[in-house]
């Protein structure tokens, strides 16, 4: 799977509640980084993901995509919307790949 495909499948498997597909898109040493914590390994963070985020009814709307030069890293641009469509913040990601999976997310939010 190209690194396009696996972060819109990434999205994908947030937005659907399928943790078992987000979890082979992670490298067992996945770390999330986020304004308000950081998660640690992706059992960490798909546990955190399943279980313990704040609104679960949300879904990611991608406005931009951008692959850097080596492919090592794809940067999107987008905004996270609640279930009734309205825009809780908007957010920019960036995911860097090793061997075909996700070993680290760094994201970026902005509320308005």
């Amino acid at each position: 799977m190209d690194h396009v495909a696996a972060v819109r499948a990434y999205y994908s498997a947030l937005d659907e509640h399928d943790y078992s597909a987000l979890s082979d898109l992670l490298a067992p040493t996945f770390v999330h980084d986020r304004p308000d914590r950081t998660l640690d390994g992706r059992e960490a963070f798909v546990s955190f993901m399943r279980d313990d985020r704040p609104n679960k009814r949300t879904s990611h709307e991608l406005d931009e995509l951008y692959e850097n030069d080596d492919g090592s890293e794809l940067v999107v641009r987008g905004r996270l919307l609640d279930a009734d469509g309205e825009r809780l913040f908007h957010f920019v990601d960036v995911h860097r790949f090793e061997d075909g999976v996700v070993v680290e997310l760094r994201t970026f939010a902005r509320r308005e």
